[in-house]
């Protein structure tokens, strides 16, 4: 018997070796898994909504874990308080509560939602924002870059964009891809999707960063969709820039069970 718990965490990813538990390295699962069992001796099958590379942020991450009912009615209302003085600072749990059992933050998932920064200032990226904000050495047009994405979105294979796993279908649904210039000059694209290949958004954005500079036509990203295997000349855009900014979930428990096997099946065009 336990109790599904769901964390809401933000992360620098900076220092992290990503997300996953590797042997021998720092991520972000290592350190909170350490911390939770430390807090409920017992905390089993931690799931992840998204799962970052190294380098790479999160505002929005979601996780569950299933942890001992009795130690989740003594540590509840302090839970988040107690995280917070426990673990690193460059980890935060912003919300944990119970859901039902048939919550699974990865398969459950509706939607996940990243940002981009990119500055083209002349000077580079401001000093405080050096860590989630990429250096463009090429002034960006922000009607060319809205004009890449558009040839995105939409329900495609996105092998090209993708790093290929065996038995993996590449086929995905953009809902949104744009693009914005913030009041300090940064340029700040969102992406938007059911789920994500390994290393998609930041070749996308890596792809569309070359239109927006006049290097590449607009349409030329999109007319890499009919491709079924990765495009080489696509450069994926590093890390430090990427933020993962929120994952949905449906609202009710019938609901994301129905989720959870939609997700679950493989996708065909």
């Amino acid at each position: 018997m336990s109790v599904r718990i769901r964390l809401d965490v933000s992360y620098d990813g900076t220092d992290f070796s990503g997300w996953a538990v590797q042997p021998g390295r720092r991520t972000v699962a290592g350190e909170l898994q350490a911390v939770l069992e430390r807090l409920f001796g017992t905390v089993e099958g931690m799931t992840v909504a998204g799962r970052t590379d190294a380098g790479v942020h999160a505002t929005g991450q979601v996780c569950h874990v299933d942890v001992p009912p009795s130690r989740w009615e003594m540590l509840e209302a302090s839970l988040v308080r107690k995280l917070a003085g426990l673990l690193p600072q460059d980890v935060r749990v912003l919300a944990a509560r119970a859901v039902p059992a048939e919550f699974d933050a990865r398969f459950s998932a509706l939607a996940r939602r990243y940002e981009y920064r990119v500055t083209d200032a002349p000077f580079g990226a401001e000093p405080l924002r050096r860590r989630d904000t990429l250096a463009w050495p090429r002034p960006l047009d922000l009607a060319l870059l809205n004009a890449a994405a558009a040839g995105l979105v939409g329900e495609h294979d996105f092998a090209a964009f993708c790093r290929r796993k065996e038995h993996a279908s590449t086929i995905r649904a953009v809902s949104r891809m744009d693009w914005r210039r913030e009041p300090d000059g940064t340029v700040v694209a969102t992406v938007a999707a059911d789920a994500f290949c390994w290393s998609m958004v930041r070749s996308l954005v890596g792809a569309q960063l070359v239109a927006g500079d006049g290097r590449r036509e607009t349409g030329w990203p999109g007319s890499l969709l009919t491709r079924t295997v990765r495009a080489d000349e696509v450069v994926v855009a590093p890390a430090h820039g990427l933020t993962l900014v929120e994952v949905t979930y449906p609202a009710d428990a019938a609901a994301l069970l129905a989720r959870a096997e939609l997700t679950r099946r493989r996708r065909d065009l």
